[in-house]
């Protein structure tokens, strides 16, 4: 190493912050990556100098801040806290997150994301107040545009030879565009890498050289175990929209998908239809019966099998790989990703994979991923058959999709790349739009309909519906009227709000007075569902985890149990009562030790014995779905 390649070096976060504002200056725009790609030791080290030193104007821009979870009751609590310490307990908070929440940042620092962690900013007015709609493809110029002067970002390192290299891993989305951007004079930054043990080292455009680097900070007092979420459990409406989903996509296709427990199900209904294919023929036959399909379902095995074109590569595409669902290589690739975030075994698995096998999931920018432009032809002849499949909250009888924000102006959590796809989904000849939501949210009286007439906010306009997916079934709506628009989405709504919907949609004329809703879709209803799935419950084709799962045995008992608990105190009285009743049943061994595990095995405050006396008694009931 020479010397000029040493002093690049630092094993001091405050040291190597110094020499950062030495170099650029008091006046700081720092870069982060969304998610998981963020240097948290360089980024506290900055934030440190700027709260001690008001001279300092630190501005940071970057998107989906991680955070562990935070508790909302005794139970949650309970359950939480020893999975977040197991799971994420070693990874460093980011400082400015708490200064932020209390509302206190300081005039001389400013924290602009443009995509939050679903929901962990509703209730911090000062980040409401500084959030940026933008899509992903856009953040890029905004970055540029404000003056971006230094990046710092989490790395993997490995020795080739005589050679360092470095990887950027997770998150090549954004940084190979400013690097591109840096190249040609478009932006000028120092680029900070943080090395990390444990991220795995992606090659192709994530690859690097030390020489883009001005500092790297290093060294066992600054690494640390990475973010990893666990999988969400799987309930019984999200099985059946990935099974709706899966019939949607065509052998020989390209594949998006998002995180979840939404995402997570359609990978695993992709995984039944080509390795249990007559199994997957039976349940849709038991889904779809009575229902007319506008178009024919896809349900044959996958011969030619699909390609992966996704900004964020979720760790289901692993189990599409290893299943042969996903093994249609574009230039020798079965995946291109802008980002990568995941459980742990997710990390674990990239690192374990030989080079041919990492090879072929590439990481690259994402201006390749999202968009069209730039070697359009080849783009388009690699994106064939196209399924971009992402979420929503809600979406209105007119076709719009809400996926981001409430109608009172407060941003759940980001536009993110979905425009980007709902608007490639009609640039490509033969791709499709798919968009994923639950029918209802809440339980009993506080249950609400997720297809609305109307909603003050969207994210996605009426002029680009398309195809929306419910646990009742597919609406297919691109291209078609108004009115046919309407029947579609009320084929696909929880029966308790159909006959409300279509009042509204026929006084202001949008669909004729005479019409009827057809019997066969009114009787779309959680126990109709539940009914129907029930062969293949019990079957166990639809378990709550079937990807896999970080939680243990006595925590995946748990979880159906705490979700019964928590639907009884949303739907009634009576129903939270008959639970606490069977609260004084003996418990099996089984059941006595997620009590011990939840530390309910003692006594404690009055709240505390009931909410004990609850946990007993929900299970201590028969639980088949949560």
């Amino acid at each position: 190493m020479t010397t000029a390649a040493a002093s690049r070096y630092f094993t001091d976060a405050d040291r190597l912050a110094d020499a950062i504002i030495d170099r650029v200056g008091k006046r700081i725009v720092l870069g982060l990556p969304l998610g998981l790609g963020k240097a948290p030791h360089v980024v506290n080290a900055l934030f440190r100098r700027a709260m001690e030193d008001r001279q300092i104007s630190l501005h940071i821009f970057s998107a989906l801040t991680l955070e562990k979870p935070h508790p909302r009751s005794l139970l949650e609590k309970r359950f939480l806290e020893p999975v977040s310490e197991r799971l994420m307990g070693d990874y460093p908070e980011l400082a400015y997150v708490d200064v932020q929440r209390r509302d206190c940042l300081p005039d001389n620092i400013a924290v602009d994301e443009f995509f939050f962690q679903a929901g962990t900013r509703l209730h911090t007015p000062s980040a409401q107040r500084s959030y940026i709609s933008a899509n992903y493809t856009h953040a890029l110029r905004y970055l540029i545009d404000r003056g971006v002067n230094v990046v710092a970002q989490l790395v993997a390192r490995r020795e080739r030879g005589r050679e360092t290299r470095f990887s950027l891993s997770c998150n090549t989305d954004i940084s190979c565009d400013l690097l591109r951007a840096r190249s040609q004079g478009n932006a000028s930054f120092i680029l900070v890498g943080q090395v990390n043990s444990e991220l795995p080292f992606m090659t192709h455009d994530a690859e690097l050289g030390e020489e883009n680097f001005t500092f790297i900070l290093e060294g066992k007092a600054n690494d640390f175990a990475l973010f990893g979420p666990p999988k969400e459990p799987i309930a019984l409406s999200h099985h059946a929209i990935g099974l709706h989903t899966a019939a949607l996509v065509k052998d020989g296709g390209t594949l998006q998908l998002g995180i979840g427990s939404m995402g997570d199900a359609v990978a695993s209904a992709l995984i039944l239809r080509h390795q249990q294919n007559d199994v997957f023929r039976q349940i849709m036959d038991r889904l779809n019966h009575g229902h007319v399909e506008q178009k024919p379902l896809e349900t044959e095995p996958f011969d030619q099998g699909l390609h992966g074109i996704t900004e964020m590569f979720v760790d289901s595409f692993l189990d599409l790989a290893r299943a042969g669902v996903l093994k249609r290589e574009v230039d020798g690739a079965l995946l291109h990703a802008g980002f990568f975030i995941g459980p742990r075994s997710f990390y674990a698995a990239l690192r374990d994979l030989d080079e041919e096998q990492r090879d072929k999931l590439r990481m690259c920018a994402i201006s390749f991923v999202n968009d069209l432009y730039g070697d359009e032809a080849a783009k388009r002849a690699a994106r064939r058959h196209a399924r971009f499949i992402n979420s929503a909250m809600m979406v209105t009888l007119s076709g719009a999709a809400v996926s981001d924000g409430l109608e009172d102006g407060r941003v759940v959590s980001g536009v993110g790349g979905q425009y980007n796809f709902v608007a490639q989904a009609f640039a490509l000849d033969d791709a499709r739009s798919v968009i994923t939501l639950d029918a209802v949210r809440g339980e009993g009286a506080k249950a609400q309909s997720n297809i609305k007439w109307s909603y003050g906010h969207e994210t996605i306009p009426r002029h680009l519906r398309d195809i929306v997916v419910t646990q009742y079934g597919v609406a297919d709506l691109r291209g078609v009227t108004d009115e046919q628009i309407i029947q579609r989405l009320l084929a696909i709504t929880d029966s308790r709000f159909q006959a409300e919907l279509l009042d509204k949609a026929k006084a202001a004329n949008k669909i004729r007075k005479d019409y009827r809703i057809p019997e066969q879709f009114c009787r779309n209803t959680p126990d109709q569902l539940a009914e129907t799935l029930e062969p293949a419950r019990r079957q166990g084709l639809l378990p709550m985890f079937p990807l896999g799962t970080e939680f243990t045995p006595t925590e995946q008992r748990l979880l159906p149990a705490l979700a019964r608990l928590q639907k009884a105190q949303a739907t009634s009285f009576f129903a939270l009562a008959n639970i606490f009743r069977h609260g004084w049943r003996p418990l099996n061994g089984e059941d006595q030790a997620c009590i011990d595990r939840m530390g309910m095995d003692k006594g404690g405050s009055l709240t505390e014995r009931v909410q004990a006396r609850l946990l007993r008694g929900a299970l201590s009931l028969e639980v088949d779905t949560i």
